[in-house]
């Protein structure tokens, strides 16, 4: 770990909602840490995870999918999203197989312009020679496309990105997180553009999130996965409780379900107590693979209408900014 080459520094993640972003920083890391589903707003804030290894030490900054904010929760979104930029020594922008640009897709493309720019004018060049903030291109899912397809991705979105923010990408790659297809490819490359430094954390770490934050993260995302329509997006999750009993033998938890509508408490908690009790079940699965013990969870679920506009709650739930 002393060798001088030793590379470090910070990668943040962007794309838009359900391109898979987590699910690539999740197998990069080798450890789920952040909730993963089908839902837009999946993630909320952005999340931190460090991979080490004798290369050096790679800090990923998992970021809200990049969409309109139509809401204070959304607004929040938005700016985890542009902070996670500033600091960034290499951005990944995670992308389909696909030749169409939406609306999603160009403010990401202008979010990226700014930054860069704004770096490459300040130091066009690292100590090493390379260039500053590099930009990765991610073609995930290429499991669902042929060659031919990925390769109109690459120069569709190449030549836009040319085209409107007078720069092209530094590397493009296509992987399948799902099928773990080309990641340890795209983790060299990473590499291959950090520039020599330090190590920021223990070669132990793999997150700064808590055990508390993980879990409500587990819960939130049963949630996510078990119910329909709009709910998902109106819902919060607090860990009010999560204490070891002094024998060891188990981790007693309390977590509170936040939602926007009674209607909604009634379909969360399901009939004779249904949903809570399977949300419950598969979500103490996780947490006891990630605590390594036996897990007593106990489940609530509050009413607070109107929370993702309201900076109080915001704040107390843990978006705050």
């Amino acid at each position: 770990m002393a060798d001088k080459k030793f590379k470090s520094g910070f990668v943040a993640i962007l794309g838009r909602p359900n391109v898979g972003k987590s699910t690539i920083m999740n197998h990069l890391v080798g450890m789920k840490i952040a909730a993963v589903s089908k839902r837009a707003q999946t993630t909320r804030k952005k999340i931190q995870t460090v991979y080490t290894d004798d290369r050096g030490q790679i800090i990923f900054l998992d970021t809200p999918g990049v969409n309109k904010a139509e809401t204070k929760l959304g607004e929040f979104m938005l700016d985890a999203a542009v902070d996670s930029l500033k600091t960034a020594d290499i951005i990944m922008w995670i992308v389909e197989p696909s030749t169409f640009i939406g609306t999603g897709e160009r403010l990401i493309a202008e979010m990226i312009g700014k930054t860069v720019r704004g770096l490459r004018k300040k130091n066009e060049k690292r100590v090493d020679g390379s260039i500053n903030c590099p930009v990765i291109l991610v073609v995930n899912k290429s499991d669902t496309a042929d060659d031919s397809r990925i390769t109109e991705t690459f120069n569709t979105y190449n030549s836009y990105m040319q085209e409107n923010e007078e720069f092209g990408f530094d590397e493009m790659i296509s992987v399948s997180a799902t099928e773990t297809t080309n990641l340890d490819k795209l983790m060299q490359r990473v590499f291959d553009f950090l520039p020599e430094g330090p190590m920021y954390y223990d070669e132990d770490t793999i997150t700064d999130e808590t055990e508390r934050e993980i879990a409500a993260e587990y819960i939130r995302e049963k949630c996510l996965r078990n119910l329909d329509k709009e709910i998902p997006h109106g819902i919060a999750v607090i860990v009010d409780k999560m204490k070891t009993r002094p024998n060891g033998s188990l981790v007693d938890i309390d977590a509170t379900i936040i939602c926007e509508r009674e209607s909604h408490k009634g379909i969360i908690i399901g009939k004779n107590g249904s949903m809570l009790k399977r949300i419950g079940i598969e979500a103490r699965r996780d947490i006891e693979n990630m605590l390594e013990m036996k897990v007593n969870l106990k489940l609530w679920v509050k009413v607070r209408p109107g929370w993702r506009d309201k900076t109080l709650y915001l704040d107390e739930y843990g978006y705050k900014k």
